[in-house]
């Protein structure tokens, strides 16, 4: 079974960031666009642990994701909580919505998964036309510094009740020519009815800098507002250039 097929699961193994993103979100909006309450569209859900804490504070809410199963979790998570959004199956690389949103967001390298410029640009023209003039586009993602380890290996714990699921990321293949690279996600989960593990290999696309900024000229429907790290820090702007790593970028609907 890959991690995805348990949304549940992998959600929990990020859920330690989904405040301070969310917190992250509504500070852009109010910055940018004078509210914090802005329409949002999540692409790329997963298991919809920020669609769940924004629909919670009280905004309107879209997401969509690729995968069913975590369609159909996102959705009882809603319902279970009481809490409303519309949630659907579609393609990042082609999506259509009949209203217009105020912010759109894409955080923690799911953007990777399209492994092709062509995927990258149809899915940023996409977003761009789901967005209303001077809308928003938040999307974050790790870009590759010139000297960074290609034999990488990351591993975390996060621990809720009774459970704990420990997930380790290990890089299996990486070629820069090509700018794609192959991730193995591991987890394991401590439950109290036993343990469970998943594995999933992906293939992600690599970004520089210099990389992204040409990807970006690409799609004039958008303009570079600002740049941030994971810190979630609104007010802290980098330079995009190559000591960064951890990306954050703020993209507005021209």
């Amino acid at each position: 079974m890959e991690c995805y097929d348990r949304p549940d699961l992998w959600d929990l193994a990020f859920s330690d960031e989904t405040v301070f993103e969310a917190d992250f979100l509504q500070a852009i909006a109010t910055k940018w666009l004078g509210t914090d309450r802005p329409t949002v569209l999540e692409t790329g859900c997963g298991g919809g642990r920020q669609t769940v804490e924004l629909a919670r504070r009280g905004l309107s809410v879209t997401a969509f994701d690729l995968n069913p199963s975590c369609v159909r979790h996102t959705q009882r998570q809603l319902r279970r909580r009481g809490l409303t959004a519309g949630v659907h199956t579609a393609d990042m690389t082609d999506f259509r919505f009949p209203q217009t949103f105020d912010l759109a967001h894409c955080l923690v390298n799911t953007f990777r998964h399209l492994t092709s410029e062509q995927a990258a640009r149809s899915h940023l023209q996409s977003a761009a036309a789901a967005l209303r003039p001077g809308g928003l586009y938040v999307l974050g993602f790790h870009l590759l510094p010139p000297d960074a380890a290609e034999d990488d290996c990351e591993r975390w714990t996060i621990r809720s009740g009774r459970r704990r699921v420990t997930v380790t990321v290990r890089v299996l293949d990486f070629n820069r020519r090509t700018r794609l690279e192959t991730v193995r996600f591991s987890l394991k989960a401590d439950l109290p009815t036993g343990i469970i593990r998943l594995r999933s290999d992906h293939v992600l696309r690599i970004y520089r800098a210099d990389q992204f900024r040409r990807l970006l000229a690409s799609v004039p429907e958008f303009e570079l507002l600002s740049v941030h790290d994971f810190c979630y820090e609104p007010d802290n702007c980098l330079p995009l250039n190559d000591q960064l790593g951890d990306a954050v970028f703020v993209l507005r609907r021209r």
